[in-house]
């Protein structure tokens, strides 16, 4: 197989042909065909998170071996499967779970891979992703048949929209015109957005530093648009009337975060996704006095895979922009993601 694969931190990608995995046991073999590029495929490449404090979360740390090709919003064709695999065929066009857990600690074996103890084995990350031409997966479980879908946007759902579906579920219950606010217009935020209309919601708030990003979040559906950055509370206060009841941050940063629990009203849900780095004072007595509460998504379950894609194949969940660069051109793309040239997603296709 031929994979564009990270060799260093921050080197530029390299092309290299290893050998064609064979799969065993329940293990499946899928040529991909489509490969979302997503933010956390920049941190891949750089090796490391800002944990904020000064803290630097290293990738060789946590296990990762290099070279690996990156890439974990991946969509393919069943090329071949172990004699163990059940209910594949090659031929079959499947979206790729790619959280996959070890398999034997008890968020795994609740069908929680995302939020695995035991030593996680994700596809793009400890184990070669879609920037290669194939990619095994362990298990048929994994994989979800996209129906009608776009196989460029089924190929996304299998991060950004069970993300965006993972954020949206936390903050509900609320009533369909109780103002939500998203911080951040990217491919995200704009996933959200059908996201929170699939859930019936009406009064949608988005907020971003790039007035053309703000612009395509209107016409996706947000209710109001207000520019983000010095003096963003008063204007999103000014747009919701008040305290609101549940923000999403997908940018999380310092500025964002202070800006969140500021217009959260008492009993405020705010739920961060965005692992940019920084750190926040917190008055843990302002927590309690206001009832607040600040909680973590780590994108989702097999089965909210599943969802999402069932939510987009009966009309429920519209979808987002999508636009399709070649796989060769890999580079190019991860520098327009990387200075925020993009709206909505980014997807590799075609041979590497």
């Amino acid at each position: 197989m031929k994979a564009w694969v990270v060799v260093a931190p921050e080197a530029p990608l390299e092309k290299i042909e290893k050998p064609t995995p064979e799969p065993v046991g329940t293990e499946v073999l899928l040529a991909v065909s489509h490969c979302g590029l997503c933010h956390s495929d920049l941190h891949f490449w750089k090796g490391e998170y800002n944990m904020g404090g000064g803290k630097i979360m290293k990738l060789a740390e946590r296990g990762v071996t290099l070279p690996r090709a990156p890439g974990h919003e991946i969509l393919g064709t069943v090329v071949s499967a172990g004699p163990d695999a059940v209910g594949v065929t090659p031929g079959d066009v499947r979206v790729v779970y790619p959280w996959i857990g070890c398999g034997h600690c008890p968020a795994c074996l609740e069908e929680q891979d995302n939020l695995c103890t035991g030593g996680p084995q994700s596809l793009g990350v400890m184990n070669d992703g879609g920037f290669g031409d194939h990619v095994l997966v362990r298990h048929p479980k994994y994989l979800v048949d996209p129906g009608r879908v776009d196989p460029a946007l089924a190929a996304t759902y299998a991060c950004s929209g069970i993300t965006a579906y993972g954020a949206v579920r936390k903050i509900m219950p609320l009533r369909p015109d109780q103002p939500v606010v998203l911080i951040g217009a990217g491919g995200l935020g704009l996933t959200a957005i059908a996201m929170l209309k699939a859930f019936g919601h009406r009064t949608i708030v988005s907020v971003d530093m790039s007035a053309d990003k703000l612009e395509t979040a209107r016409a996706e559906g947000a209710t109001s648009i207000v520019i983000g950055g010095e003096g963003a509370s008063a204007r999103i206060l000014e747009a919701t009337g008040g305290p609101v009841p549940a923000v999403i941050d997908f940018v999380n940063i310092a500025s964002t975060a202070e800006t969140a629990l500021a217009i959260l009203a008492k009993g405020g849900r705010l739920v961060v996704v965005g692992v940019t780095g920084g750190e926040i004072p917190l008055s843990l007595a302002g927590l309690v006095f206001r009832g607040l509460t600040i909680q973590g998504t780590l994108m989702g379950s097999p089965q909210d895979l599943r969802d999402v894609v069932a939510m987009a194949n009966d009309g429920r969940l519209a979808p987002t922009p999508v636009s399709c660069v070649p796989k060769t051109d890999v580079m190019q793309a991860m520098d327009h993601l990387h200075h925020g040239h993009v709206t909505g997603r980014l997807v590799l296709t075609g041979a590497v």
